[in-house]
């Protein structure tokens, strides 16, 4: 059985498992906890080696490796624009963990979240003075479709018409439960979706319209003057 113990929230965590009641005698727990994408990939190699699939494993990891070296590659050079990556819209929570490494590898600058650490709730006025120039709205654990519709409760804070990213049509709503949240295979694809948003560079199909689409501003907010 595998777990997790880097959240309370997201999965099954060992403490669940214990609580559950259920019988699980002889059974193996592997419990894993990844903020980082070294840890990610280590978690891969854990499981690959609990199934005595060790050199698959690797293969796995150098492939994902290859992928975002592909990424960083492709958008080395370009202009490095600002963005900020929310994982929570009420509490504003700023995304952190892996998240600060895919951008730096998509050649952006993030303004908020740190890398390897924790997210966790900030004013909302801090993403108002970060003001960038790019939005990625991805909250944990909800699919793009369920996503879009914390719109209402990003226009209700006072700052959000003043942003700049919203004035010049950057914000973007996110898949996060596939992708921007998900400490697993889905990262490097999230490096790309990272690449297509902030440079419109694509790695096969475009996954605008699939993966993200951009916030279409409501008639009711009016700009800040």
């Amino acid at each position: 059985m595998i777990a997790q113990e880097h959240c309370e929230v997201c999965a099954v965590t060992p403490g669940d498992v214990a609580r559950s009641g259920c019988d699980l005698r002889g059974a193996r727990v592997l419990s894993l906890s990844a903020g980082s994408l070294e840890g990610i990939f280590e978690s891969i190699q854990q499981v690959a080696g609990a199934l005595g699939r060790e050199r698959e494993g690797r293969d796995v990891v150098r492939r994902e490796r290859a992928r975002l070296d592909a990424v960083r590659a492709r958008c080395a050079g370009r202009r490095r624009p600002s963005l900020v990556m929310l994982e929570w819209t009420d509490p504003i929570f700023a995304m952190a963990n892996w998240g600060p490494e895919l951008v730096e590898i998509a050649n952006g600058e993030v303004r908020l979240g740190k890398q390897g650490r924790h997210s966790s709730a900030i004013p909302g006025e801090w993403v108002a003075e970060a003001d960038p120039e790019y939005l990625i709205v991805a909250p944990c654990g909800l699919p793009l479709a369920r996503a879009e519709r914390e719109r209402p409760v990003l226009e209700a804070y006072p700052w959000w018409s003043g942003l700049r990213a919203v004035r010049e049509g950057n914000v973007v709503f996110a898949d996060g439960n596939l992708f921007f949240n998900r400490s697993g295979m889905t990262v490097a694809q999230t490096a790309e979706i990272l690449a297509e948003i902030l440079h419109g560079v694509t790695f096969g199909d475009a996954a605008e319209g699939r993966c993200w689409r951009r916030y279409a501003r409501s008639s009711k907010i009016h700009l800040q003057t």
